[in-house]
C-alpha cells in the first residue's frame, strides 16, 4: 500500500513574517532584563566579559528607551502652598504648651513660698502679741497694788537724804538753843522760869518743824516714786500698744501675703488650664500633622510608583512590542492556514500497473516539481 501526502502552504509574506517572528523571539530570549541605566551597571564576581557586555548593551538600550518614553512617563503633582503652610503650622504647634506648664509650675512654687512666708509672719505677730500681753501682765490693779508698785520706785538713797537733812536740822537747832542761852546769860535770866519756858517753846516748835520736814521729805519721795510708777505704767501701755499695733500690721501683711499666695495659686491653675487647652489644641495639630504625613507619604508613594512604572515601561517595551507583533502575525497566519493531506492508496495489480505507467510517471514528475517549489517556499534548498 502506498502513502500519498500533499501540503498547501500559506502565502510567501506570511511565511516571511513567521520566520522574522521566530528570529526575534530567539534573539529576545538571549537579551538580559535590565531596569537601570549604564551608570548602575557593574561587573559582578564570576560574571564573564560577554555577559557583562550584554548587560551593558541592555542598560544602554534601557536608557535610550527611557529617554524616548519620557513623554509617556507617569507624573505626580507636588504639594500646593496650602499643604506646605498647614504642615509648617502643625510642626510649630508641637510642644508649644510646654512654656505654659513651666509658668504654671513657677507660679505654684511662688505661691507655696508666699504661703510659708505668711505663716512665718503670722507666727511673728503671735509672738509680738504675747510680748504685749507679757508687758501689760506686770501691771497690778487697785490702790494697794499701786502703792506696792510705788515702793519699787522709791529711791534707795531716800533714808540717807532724810537722815542727813534731819541731822543738819538738829545741828541748826542746837546752835539756835545755844544762842538763846547766850542771850539769857547776857541778860542775867539764865536759869529763870521765863528762860525755861522760852527754851521749851523753842524745842516744841523745832520738833514740829523737824516732823514737818521729815514728812515733807517722805511725801516728796513718795510723789516722785508715784510719778515714776505712773510713767512706767504709761510706758508699758505704750510699748504694749506698739507691739499690738506691730502685731496687727504683721497679721495684716501676713493676710496680704496669703492673699497674694492664693492669687498666685489661682494664676498657676489658670496657667495649667491654659496649658491643657494648648495641649488639646496641640493634640489636634498632631492629628492633622499625621494626616498631612499620610498625604505626604501617599504622594511620595505615588512618585515612587510613577518612577517604577516608567522603569517598567522602558524595561519591558521590547517584550511588549514583540508580544503585539506576535499577536498580529498569529492573526494573519490564522487567515492563511496551511494544510497537510495524507491519502492511503492500495497496491495496483500488474494489469493496473502496466496500464497506468504513463499516468503515474507524469503524476510523479508533476508532484516532484510541485514539492520542490513548496520546499523552496519554506527555505529548504533543493537536492
Amino acid at each position: 500500500m502506498a502513502v500519498q501526502q500533499s501540503q498547501v502552504l500559506p502565502a510567501q509574506f506570511v511565511q516571511d513574517l513567521g520566520q522574522d517572528l521566530a528570529k526575534q523571539v530567539v534573539a529576545q530570549s538571549g537579551v538580559p532584563v535590565v531596569s537601570t541605566g549604564i551608570a548602575g551597571i557593574s561587573q559582578q564576581p564570576g560574571e564573564s566579559a560577554d555577559d557583562f557586555a550584554a548587560r551593558q548593551s541592555a542598560a544602554q538600550q534601557f536608557t535610550t528607551r527611557q529617554q524616548s518614553l519620557s513623554g509617556l512617563a507617569p507624573q505626580v503633582a507636588g504639594q500646593d502652598a496650602l499643604q506646605t503652610q498647614a504642615q509648617t503650622l502643625a510642626q510649630q504647634g508641637v510642644g508649644s504648651f510646654q512654656p505654659f506648664l513651666q509658668q504654671a509650675q513657677t507660679q505654684a512654687t511662688l505661691a507655696a513660698g508666699l504661703g510659708t512666708q505668711a505663716l512665718g509672719q503670722l507666727g511673728t505677730a503671735g509672738t509680738q502679741l504675747t510680748g504685749a500681753g507679757t508687758t501689760l501682765g506686770g501691771i497690778g490693779t487697785g490702790a494697794t497694788a499701786f502703792q506696792q508698785g510705788v515702793q519699787d520706785f522709791m529711791s534707795p538713797y531716800q533714808s540717807q537724804v532724810i537722815d542727813a537733812t534731819l541731822g543738819e536740822f538738829d545741828r541748826n537747832k542746837a546752835i539756835q538753843e545755844q544762842s538763846i542761852r547766850d542771850q539769857q546769860a547776857a541778860l542775867g535770866a539764865l536759869g529763870s522760869g521765863r528762860a525755861g519756858v522760852q527754851l521749851a517753846e523753842f524745842g516744841t516748835g523745832a520738833a514740829r518743824e523737824r516732823a514737818l520736814l521729815q514728812a515733807g521729805l517722805l511725801q516728796q519721795g513718795f510723789g516722785q516714786a508715784q510719778q515714776a510708777r505712773q510713767q512706767d505704767i504709761a510706758n508699758r501701755f505704750g510699748i504694749s500698744q506698739a507691739q499690738a499695733g506691730l502685731a496687727g500690721q504683721r497679721a495684716g501683711f501676713a493676710g496680704a501675703t496669703q492673699g497674694l499666695g492664693a492669687f498666685q495659686s489661682g494664676l498657676a491653675g489658670q496657667q495649667a488650664q491654659l496649658g491643657q487647652v494648648q495641649q488639646q489644641a496641640t493634640g489636634t495639630d498632631i492629628s492633622r500633622l499625621g494626616q498631612l504625613g499620610a498625604l505626604n507619604q501617599a504622594q511620595q508613594q505615588a512618585q515612587l510608583d510613577a518612577t517604577r512604572e516608567a522603569a517598567r515601561q522602558a524595561t519591558f517595551l521590547p517584550q511588549e512590542q514583540l508580544d503585539r507583533f506576535a499577536g498580529q502575525v498569529t492573526g494573519i497566519m490564522g487567515g492563511y492556514p496551511g494544510q497537510t493531506q495524507t491519502t492511503n492508496i492500495p497496491n495496483p495489480t500488474p494489469l493496473q500497473t502496466a496500464l497506468g505507467v504513463g499516468t503515474t510517471l507524469a503524476g510523479v514528475y508533476g508532484a516532484l516539481g510541485q514539492g520542490a517549489r513548496d520546499f523552496s517556499l519554506l527555505g529548504v534548498p533543493r537536492n
